[in-house]
């Protein structure tokens, strides 16, 4: 006749054991839920320029970060100081990465410029949500079938007004260019009787005095 082994059970957890299991627990309770970032399709870099006339202009632009994905850019955003604060003479440029935010780089000097001026009063009622726009026209790449054509932006603080201007890589592209400009009008809700001029590089770079002619108007 066959004996019935007596059941056992494991011994009970030590104290330090129970504390520990006690703190893992806790641990995987408050570790956050892994997300994925969302990608951008392309890849940004933020410049930042502030004229000190002893220095070159190369001396006086500096790199501040890239970024390729939409929570990298409100990171980035959310804790520069907003264009409308910064001292005159500063600028901001965002350009696709490998672009340099002067006209001289090989992808811009064939382009040109949408210029929107604003004045003294706007910095301090318009010129962030506009600037804001503009960054996100960019990193959405708002214009269609043209987003390749832009090659960024770049805002430029001054005493006499402030300016926003749009970087395109064809200025005799005039499909491209056309599309774009009414898009960021649009985007920046400027009204119609506003016009704001193209200017290409070239243009920019020959000007006699402050007289520039405008390629194309929308």
């Amino acid at each position: 006749m066959a004996t019935a082994k007596p059941q056992t059970c494991p011994p009970p957890p030590l104290q330090g054991q129970k504390e520990k299991s006690k703190i893992a627990t806790q641990q995987d309770m408050s570790m956050p839920t892994r997300y994925m970032k969302h990608p951008l399709q392309s890849r940004w870099a933020l410049w930042f320029y502030k004229n000190v006339k002893s220095k070159t202009w190369h001396a006086n632009v500096r790199l501040i970060t890239k970024f390729d994905t939409v929570e990298d850019f409100w990171a980035l955003y959310n804790n520069i100081q907003i264009a409308s604060k910064l001292m005159s003479g500063c600028d901001y440029s965002l350009f696709r990465d490998g672009i340099e935010p002067m006209w001289e780089d090989y992808r811009n000097k064939c382009g040109g410029r949408w210029l929107i001026t604003f004045s003294k009063q706007q910095r301090h009622t318009e010129l962030d949500r506009f600037w804001l726009e503009t960054l996100l026209c960019l990193i959405g790449e708002s214009f269609g079938d043209y987003s390749d054509d832009v090659c960024g932006a770049v805002i430029n603080i001054r005493a006499k007004g402030d300016k926003i201007a749009l970087w395109t890589t064809h200025a005799e592209n005039r499909d491209a260019v056309l599309h774009i400009g009414r898009t960021l009008k649009e985007r920046l809700g400027l009204p119609a009787k506003i016009v704001i001029g193209y200017q290409a590089h070239a243009d920019t770079a020959t000007k006699s005095g402050s007289i520039v002619n405008n390629k194309f108007v929308v």
